[in-house]
């Protein structure tokens, strides 16, 4: 388990819900990686992100499929690609990531409570 934190502290990670409208594969990541281009609703738009799910997805899976993400993370550039928010995920017992997704429909730009 990771140090303890207070509710301050989780409130400052900005988790919402968004709508991957766009998906292509990544060559030039050292990692094999996927570039995603999701739609977090209205007030944030869409982010791009990079990420390490090419075990279990393939871009054209992921186009309408909706996700988890922090969206308040600065940019980091990615070789070419700059990421602009953090898909989130599970490592598997193999250690491929595993998408964190609602199991039930919410509207794009929902923030995780």
């Amino acid at each position: 388990m990771s140090d303890l934190i207070g509710i301050d502290d989780f409130l400052k990670v900005d988790i919402r819900v968004g709508t991957v409208t766009r998906a292509e594969p990544f060559p030039e990541a050292r990692k094999p990686a996927i570039k995603l281009w999701v739609d977090y609703g209205p007030g944030i738009g869409e982010k791009k992100s990079s990420a390490q799910i090419t075990v279990h997805y393939a871009p054209e899976d992921l186009v309408g499929k909706k996700v988890l993400g922090v969206v308040n993370f600065p940019p980091r550039q990615i070789g070419p690609f700059m990421s602009e928010a953090l898909v989130l995920g599970f490592h598997d017992e193999d250690n491929a990531v595993v998408l964190a997704i609602p199991d039930k429909d919410v509207p794009n730009g929902a923030r995780l409570c």
